[in-house]
């Protein structure tokens, strides 16, 4: 059973359909990305499943059973626009935020102080959120969202304005969050950083999801064909014939002939005098599959 079910979910806001009879499954314990360009419907989407505004049509289940407003408390959410109260302490903001989502204030603090601790910033605890950079405030806020141990945590554009040890100190609680079965889903239109964590994806554009599944699914469905070939030595060989994309000193772009196998093309490089230190096959970006997705779907 997944964790949530979103069902022709559709939202309008007066005469713009910002999410368009949306229909999805998010596995139990998947990192799982929302994709999307900016203005696609990702935010609107989520703000229903976090019950903040009501869908016009369609149905979410969330842990099988019917979304309800007692649901929110096993959820997590950091949205893009960061929420903070600036001029409340750190410590004591936290400990707020916590007891909304239903925590004992006992239990908040021992937690709180215990993940400080992991992320090395016990220091924070009476300084005002003002006080705080942007970067500093994204790791509070995602403290915030994760405090209460959610069944799941929705992450939008969870990285904006982190350096890149900051970056990877979040991931790493995110993998660590995953390994003890939590869903996480990441909604951003930065597609190489799903491409990076996420096992499942969902893209939307123009609020119709327009491609889903398992990402190295997707990948092998879009690929055509196109090998990367390299050599400690020249690139020589009998050239001709071969459908060559690119061709530098020590790298070849070849795209394999319809109907032949990847062993049928390294067999006729080795056939040709190429000396091969390296066979490889060229799957398509994320970004490159979204591109293609909508331009087919605009010209259909």
């Amino acid at each position: 059973m997944p964790i949530l079910s979103i069902q022709e979910v559709s939202k309008s806001y007066r005469d713009v359909v910002a999410v368009d009879a949306v229909s999805f499954d998010v596995p139990r314990g998947a990192l799982f990305g929302l994709l999307g360009p900016n203005g696609a419907g990702k935010t609107s989407l989520i703000r229903i499943i976090t019950t903040i505004t009501a869908a016009d049509s369609g149905v979410i289940y969330f842990d099988g059973e019917k979304l309800n407003t007692s649901h929110p408390e096993h959820i997590g959410y950091m949205p893009e626009e960061r929420g903070l109260y600036r001029k409340m302490k750190v410590g004591e903001h936290l400990i707020y935020l916590a007891q909304l989502k239903g925590m004992h204030t006992t239990d908040a603090k021992k937690k709180l102080l215990a993940m400080m601790e992991r992320f090395e910033i016990t220091s924070w605890w009476p300084k005002k959120v003002e006080e705080l950079s942007k970067g500093m405030q994204q790791k509070i806020q995602f403290i915030s969202t994760i405090l209460h141990e959610p069944k799941l945590i929705i992450l939008d554009e969870p990285f904006s304005g982190l350096d890149p040890i900051n970056t990877n100190v979040i991931k790493d609680e995110i993998y660590a969050l995953n390994q003890r079965g939590i869903t996480v889903i990441f909604s951003t239109h930065r597609m190489e950083q799903v491409e990076q964590i996420c096992e499942y994806l969902v893209l939307i554009n123009k609020g119709k999801n327009v491609l889903q599944g398992k990402v190295a699914e997707i990948k092998d469905a879009f690929k055509e064909g196109i090998f990367r070939v390299t050599s400690d030595g020249t690139m020589n060989g009998n050239l001709n014939g071969l459908n060559i994309l690119s061709h530098q000193t020590h790298e070849l772009m070849v795209k394999a002939e319809p109907g032949h196998s990847p062993n049928e093309l390294l067999r006729d490089l080795l056939n040709r005098g190429i000396t091969i230190q390296g066979f490889e096959e060229v799957k398509p970006s994320l970004n490159e599959i979204f591109i293609r997705t909508v331009k087919s779907l605009d010209n259909a």
